[in-house]
């Protein structure tokens, strides 16, 4: 019901052949870039703020042009750089360019989508970012799909070697230091050419063909902190792609013998390359595939695992494409845990149940959910025909029974976008009310439950000023909203949109609850605790003393005041019911990364931002700065 900003999304493409190769076997030299717009446009959910991609040509005649880059912003920016990139194309072509001049007519390809999570706009913020030098080698392009949460100790720490950053983004100062490392890489093949006595080009080309990224990588990757998929790529010909070593972000690859393909979700390379399921591998916490000048490919463990596998849950639940086959099922399987908690709400009370989903990001979870009622009605037949005597065994009886059906149903629609901002302030919730129509005569009035799903609650505000007063309309009996997500407690400070712990209905809710309890005094040492601890070292960030909000409630106490917070003076009674922590893990078993839901940060740079936020939550509001 509240969509989410998140992870963005990388796309990279490597090709092994010559372009002559490509034109001749699939009657385009544009093989390469046709395949970067594929997996950009089927990642196009991962980022709307913007998209930008980059093309570096290895074999240029000297003095011609080697880089280009198109960014744009907005939702349409896919199709307004491609469009640009086939007018320069098309330019080109036009003056009878070969393809050696061609614009865009390379052999690496690079794209990313963003989704800002920094409120940060403007193209200048956009990827890939590039740092062009007179010597190929030590030209380069980067784009990630990351948030460091050490970005200030990255920056003083190449600001001390005497680097000038043009930026304090996370973006800008990794540039910046894998730029100066690949300087001194560069520096150091050159010396030891030198030492054998090369000399002008045949010294230059002794360090394009010896440069390993690798090495670069191993220098300047143990002091990030955070989740990310970075990729780059420079004017020799090196190409790579790093995984965080905690697995935070997702990557996947392909390769053969005429291209390498990575990009954030496996369907997306399936459909794109039209390859399947097992040739598309996942990239593991702390690898790197890489590709050098003479198109050699290799996937090396640049940092060592982390012990505890902390791959991010809200992939599996919400950002991801369902096209995956394991997260299409295990999404079913959250909306089936969910069952016996539901039963239990409408006292087990299927037939005058009704149950539906909301919204579209929610129905395969709904459809797990819907084969957990099925399999409860099939038990119930079970039951009741077996109670039958033998006198009351006629078909006409038995036919009766099997007749009972799931009442699913499709209840609300959202049709339009209303454009509440043009409206005043007093009147926008009135407004938010009318974003989703609901459909009519399907709730038999005060005698029906109405289940409906969503695959997260976070802050509630939609829920609040939209959704409980849409489906109210409908007059049921008993109104259930159901989350497949657990409660979202902490901020997320890996590249999701939830970074501000005063938003999450989760922690209101707790916050109300010491209050009516005269309990205020935890929050008070919490804040004393987490501002001492803000000062010290990320290293020595271990201990959440924010769980110390939650700790004094069960998780139906939670759930319980979160629904009266959000249905305060609703005509019809509601519930809300979450996923639990043991039933993510059940279904996601892969991907244990719950740090919102539970506050076990993987990073000590996570803990540290945790501080930082509850001191300016207490500072801001409690405090009455706000």
């Amino acid at each position: 019901m509240e969509m989410l900003k998140h992870e963005c999304g990388i796309a990279m493409v490597r090709l092994l052949k010559p372009l002559s190769y490509y034109q001749e076997h699939y009657g385009t030299w544009r093989y390469g870039l046709n395949k970067l717009y594929l997996l950009m446009e089927k990642q196009h959910n991962r980022g709307q703020d913007g998209a930008g991609i980059a093309c570096i040509k290895t074999e240029v005649p000297v003095g011609e042009e080697y880089i280009f880059r198109e960014r744009a912003m907005g939702s349409g920016a896919i199709s307004e750089i491609f469009d640009e990139a086939a007018r320069k194309i098309q330019q080109s072509e036009a003056y009878g360019d070969s393809l050696l001049k061609t614009a865009f007519a390379g052999n690496m390809y690079m794209g990313h989508l963003r989704y800002s999570t920094t409120g940060r706009q403007g193209t200048q913020f956009l990827h890939p970012l590039v740092r062009r030098d007179n010597y190929r080698t030590k030209s380069l392009s980067i784009c990630g799909n990351f948030n460091l949460t050490n970005t200030d100790e990255v920056f003083d720490m190449i600001v001390a070697k005497g680097q000038n950053p043009r930026g304090t983004g996370d973006t800008f100062v990794l540039l910046e230091q894998l730029g100066h490392r690949l300087d001194r890489e560069v520096d150091r093949l050159y010396m030891e050419g030198k030492e054998q006595g090369l000399t002008g080009l045949a010294l230059n080309q002794y360090t394009e063909n010896r440069m390993e990224i690798a090495r670069v990588l191993r220098q300047c990757a143990p002091y990030w902190d955070g989740g990310y998929v970075i990729c780059g790529m420079n004017g020799s010909g090196q190409m790579f792609s790093l995984r965080d070593p905690w697995g935070i972000r997702p990557a996947f690859y392909y390769k053969d013998d005429e291209v390498v393909v990575v990009a954030s979700e496996r369907p997306v390379i399936m459909t794109a390359m039209n390859v399947l399921v097992e040739d598309v591998h996942e990239l593991q916490p702390g690898q790197a595939i890489l590709v050098n000048k003479a198109n050699e490919v290799s996937v090396e463990q640049i940092l060592e695992p982390k012990p505890v596998t902390s791959k991010c849950s809200f992939e599996r639940i919400y950002f991801s494409r369902g096209s995956d086959k394991d997260i299409y099922q295990e999404r079913k399987r959250l909306g089936y845990n969910l069952v016996p908690a539901i039963l239990k709400a409408c006292d087990n009370d299927l037939l005058n149940t009704v149950i539906s989903f909301i919204p579209n990001t929610a129905e395969v979870a709904y459809y797990g959910m819907l084969h957990g009622f099925e399999d409860q009605l099939n038990m119930q037949k079970a039951q009741a025909i077996a109670e039958l005597s033998k006198q009351e065994l006629t078909e006409e009886t038995i036919r009766k029974i099997l007749s009972s059906r799931v009442r699913s149903e499709k209840v609300a629609i959202k049709d339009i976008k209303l454009r509440t901002f043009i409206t005043e302030n007093s009147s926008r919730n009135d407004m938010a009310a009318h974003v989703y129509d609901v459909t009519y005569g399907i709730i038999r009035d005060h005698e029906d439950n109405l289940v409906v799903i969503d695959d997260s609650i976070v802050r509630g505000t939609t829920l609040k000023n939209s959704i409980i007063k849409i489906l109210s309309r409908l007059r049921p009996k008993k109104l259930i909203i159901v989350s497949s997500s657990p409660q979202v407690r902490y901020p997320d400070f890996y590249g999701i949109d939830m970074s501000n712990m005063h938003d999450f209905i989760a922690f209101k809710a707790a916050i109300a609850l010491l209050e009516e309890r005269g309990m205020t005094s935890i929050i008070d040492e919490v804040y004393r605790q987490c501002k001492a601890a803000e000062v010290l070292p990320k290293e020595q960030c271990v201990e959440n003393y924010v769980k110390a909000i939650y700790a004094p409630f069960s998780d139906d106490d939670i759930s319980k005041k979160i629904c009266e917070l959000v249905a305060a003076g609703n005509p019809v009674p509601v519930e809300c019911i979450f996923q639990t922590l043991d039933g993510l893990h059940q279904a996601c078993p892969d991907n244990q990364g719950d740090w919102y839901f539970s506050g076990d940060y993987p990073t000590p740079g996570g803990m540290k931002r945790l501080y930082r936020t509850f001191v300016d939550y207490y500072e801001n509001f409690r405090m009455g700065r706000q």
